[in-house]
């Protein structure tokens, strides 16, 4: 077992095609990770725990936490009964903005609206997307030919999401992995500072629909373009519209759809 991975026991039933069997099977791990900040119990995320340092960062930089990775004193990961404690130490004047947002959480999910009290808060103004790149169709078949030999949990597993950073040329830069879409994306871009990669320099793509949070958190990122396998939400639409992110969904290696593209950076 890694933190990554279980080996489960399990019995093939032979439907379309004969051969039942014994066989061993690579599950990926989902468990829950408390992140405390400043000692102080902050959330509870369902996760797959390993990059967890880069996790850290991002969560940190998508909750409004920190502005930059250097704010961050030190990251502390632990198991515990039941699951794992991740541990974030800031500054003073930065844990005085935790404990604020800790006192006003209403709920503890992976779901996007910890910490939101109403709807006007829900729907607030995106900051305008002001990078820009230039790429084109064979990029973006490019990323997504070349995803799969970058997803090692996702092959071993066939359970998990992935967010890579992808040149405006296609290639594929940095990839993290967990079960869930919005913990991959956080990886990501916790990565990404960690490594001091700008976000407006390329494009995201991401193995799962487009939910309206993981727009939120690439348009924050200060990220240019979003890429999705599935389709996108309503307001996942609306909301890179009007921060002027190009979004492009259900991109499959026959086609894709140009949901949002304002600045005409897909040639």
């Amino acid at each position: 077992m890694t933190n990554e991975t279980i080996d489960l026991p399990v019995r093939r039933l032979g439907l379309g095609e004969p051969g039942d069997a014994d066989l061993t099977r690579s599950i990926a791990v989902e468990a829950p990770v408390s992140v405390e900040v400043g000692g102080i119990a902050y959330a509870v995320m369902m996760a797959t725990p390993a990059d967890m340092e880069d996790y850290a960062v991002g969560f940190a930089l998508n909750e409004g936490l920190i502005e930059t990775p250097d704010q961050i004193g030190r990251v502390d990961v632990h198991p515990i009964e039941g699951g794992w404690a991740l541990r974030i130490w800031l500054p003073p004047e930065r844990n005085a903005i935790a404990l604020d947002r800790a006192r006003k959480r209403v709920s503890e999910s992976s779901c996007g609206l910890c910490g939101i009290e109403n709807i006007e808060e829900v729907l607030r103004p995106l900051p305008a997307v002001t990078a820009r790149i230039a790429t084109d169709r064979d990029a973006i078949a490019a990323a997504l030919a070349a995803l799969g030999a970058h997803q090692p949990l996702g092959r071993a597993t066939g359970a998990v999401h992935a967010a890579a950073f992808c040149s405006p040329g296609g290639a594929i830069g940095l990839v993290r992995e967990d079960v869930g879409r919005h913990n991959a994306l956080d990886k990501l871009i916790g990565a990404m500072a960690r490594a001091g990669i700008d976000p407006g320099t390329g494009f995201i793509l991401l193995s799962a629909r487009c939910s309206y949070e993981l727009v939120e958190k690439t348009v924050r990122a200060g990220c240019p373009m979003l890429v999705t396998i599935s389709a996108p939400t309503s307001l996942a639409a609306e909301r890179a519209a009007a921060a002027g992110l190009t979004l492009v969904a259900l991109a499959r290696t026959d086609s894709a759809l140009i949901v949002s593209d304002p600045h005409g950076m897909i040639a």
